[in-house]
């Protein structure tokens, strides 16, 4: 296992270069020099004792822009190695700092959300295989393929207009209710900030489910119509142990790949979900520095997607030996 693990590691070292090297090339030829416009704006704020072009220099100079794609990755990635990702253009501190601040809302909200799609999808999907042909079959079917087929703005959009503007249930935007809120008590804070992520997690929960239960089901068919299924029940053991023992054992490895691949995103925000309900979330974040060229956060973002994608890939292929006996990591 160490050994697989330390090979793995290695080879994903490899693998996050050559990610990083594409991405750096990336915003290397981006057709907005976005450089020049940050450099134009340091030059005017106040109390700037640098002309833009004397900030250009700086600049191009830190980020390595001005060494061509190579030589400018090398002296990016020097830096990146012992965290060192400059300061954010758009909010003034370090990559590190601003992802300390807004991690920590969306790892609750992905972690929520993940929880629920779990125990919601792998029963329905269960259930659904059981019962094949039947009306939760078709009713579990059918749930699961609007689900992958209706697109995020969408659900979020129509969960606003019911349960925000129709019924006022809740506040369509923010994390926290701007006419009362410093006034509640602490816990009342906690709960106030907890409501607001409802919507957000329920946008995320039906957008994710469709996929999982339709993995779920498939794969239980297939494995309830093996000889050894077959043979268990033969053998009288009931239908209970067959079911939640023998087979749903060996479900869990595709179950498992796409559990392994989504563990990511308890860390790496739900991009246009934060968006949308303006959730201060690490996507949220992100997605505001793309779009004004916010380089040095950007790179710190899409670095820290590919490591959390790496890592999924490492957690799941142990999985695999974990919840499977007959696979063996050699």
């Amino acid at each position: 296992m160490g050994k697989f693990i330390l090979k793995r590691i290695l080879l994903s070292i490899v693998i996050l270069f050559c990610v990083m090297l594409i991405i750096y090339t990336l915003m290397h030829s981006l057709p907005t020099n976005y450089i020049d416009t940050m450099a134009q704006q340091l030059a005017q704020r106040p109390g700037s004792n640098k002309s833009a072009a004397e900030w250009l220099a700086d600049l191009n100079a830190k980020y390595g822009m001005d060494k061509g794609i190579l030589g400018g990755f090398f002296t990016w990635l020097k830096s990146a190695v012992v965290g060192d990702f400059g300061e954010s253009w758009v909010h003034n501190v370090p990559p590190t700092e601003k992802f300390a601040d807004v991690i920590g809302i969306s790892f609750i909200l992905g972690a929520v959300s993940m929880f629920f799609e779990i125990i919601i999808a792998i029963p329905l999907g269960i259930l659904a295989a059981k019962r094949q042909y039947g009306a939760v079959d078709y009713t579990v079917t059918v749930v699961a393929l609007v689900g992958i087929s209706m697109p995020t703005f969408f659900v979020a959009t129509l969960l606003k207009l019911i349960f925000g503007v129709k019924l006022g249930w809740f506040e369509i935007t923010g994390l926290t209710s701007a006419r009362y809120y410093d006034t509640l008590t602490r816990f009342g804070q906690i709960m106030n900030q907890a409501w607001h992520l409802v919507l957000p997690a329920i946008t995320i929960i039906v957008i994710s489910i469709g996929g999982l239960m339709r993995y779920t089901r498939t794969n239980m068919l297939e494995v309830l119509n093996a000889d050894y299924i077959r043979t268990a029940r033969a053998k009288g053991l009931p239908e209970k142990k067959v079911i939640n023992y023998h087979a749903f054992r060996n479900t869990l490895i595709p179950v498992v790949t796409i559990l392994g691949g989504s563990l990511p995103s308890l860390f790496s925000g739900a991009l246009i979900t934060e968006q949308l309900f303006s959730i201060p979330g690490i996507g949220y974040t992100a997605y505001q520095s793309m779009i004004v060229g916010d380089i040095p956060f950007t790179m710190f973002y899409l670095s820290f997607m590919a490591i959390l994608t790496l890592l999924g890939n490492l957690i799941m292929d142990v999985l695999y030996a974990v919840v499977d006996p007959r696979v063996r990591l050699s």
